[in-house]
């Protein structure tokens, strides 16, 4: 069964995402529950909906399509709402929902689903905050009834402002283009350039010309060499 992973992001990294990729506004109105059921209404930009949810934790859906009006009135009697704004991004198979919610409070998050076979191997984002995919107080339900929790700190790490440029770039479109596939591609900060990148490649230079410029250095005398022709060849 897929399996809905949450996240906390970064207020700043979230800003980012909406200007660079936009964002969708959604209002939804959230009804009592009653004997593990409840209901609510979804106001989308070019669709609305009145969701029935069944089990513990509201993994069974039923969706069914409602004229603007008719969702607009149940929004108007609804015991209490959320609005978000919702930017998709996409990793090879994966759709990642970033959400800015503007009511009840400003919060932050990323929510995606994962197939039950892929759990084992999921590695979250650089970008990706703390999880809290466990925590009910950050579902859409109970963030509308309750109100929105105190949010951790996020920092934003080097490596995790260039992934998520890298996504919005187009420059990966598979999860495993992840931290330490990224972290493999960038040179430790104390390494030194190769010592053959320096030298200047002279193909017509000959012995006697190397032996006039008076290098007095065996080393680079001997790069140098190297890099003359082979003559014969």
């Amino acid at each position: 069964m897929p399996i809905q992973r949450l996240f906390v992001i970064a207020p700043s990294l979230a800003r980012l995402i909406r200007k660079e990729s936009g964002g969708e506004r959604v209002v939804e109105g959230y009804f009592p529950d009653q004997l593990n059921r409840g209901a609510f209404v979804q106001v989308e930009e070019a669709r609305s909906s009145l969701i029935l949810q069944a089990g513990a934790d509201g993994a069974a859906e039923e969706r069914a399509d409602l004229p603007p009006a008719h969702a607009q009135a149940l929004l108007a009697v609804s015991q209490s709402q959320v609005e978000y704004l919702r930017t998709r991004l996409s990793v090879g198979s994966y759709e990642i929902q970033v959400l800015h919610f503007v009511r009840p409070a400003p919060l932050d998050l990323v929510a995606l689903v994962v197939p039950s076979e892929d759990e084992q191997d999921f590695h979250p984002l650089p970008w990706f905050g703390p999880e809290v995919s466990a925590e009910p107080a950050y579902r859409r339900r109970r963030l509308a009834l309750e109100g929105a929790p105190e949010a951790p700190e996020v920092d934003v790490s080097n490596a995790a402002l260039n992934n998520l440029l890298d996504l919005l770039d187009g420059r990966f479109s598979t999860w495993s283009r992840s931290l330490e596939a990224m972290i493999s591609d960038v040179p430790a900060a104390d390494a030194s350039p190769p010592v053959a990148a320096t030298v200047p490649e002279r193909e017509t230079e000959t012995q006697e010309e190397i032996d006039a410029l008076g290098i007095e250095d065996d080393v680079i005398r001997g790069l140098a060499r190297s890099l003359q022709p082979r003559r014969g060849r």
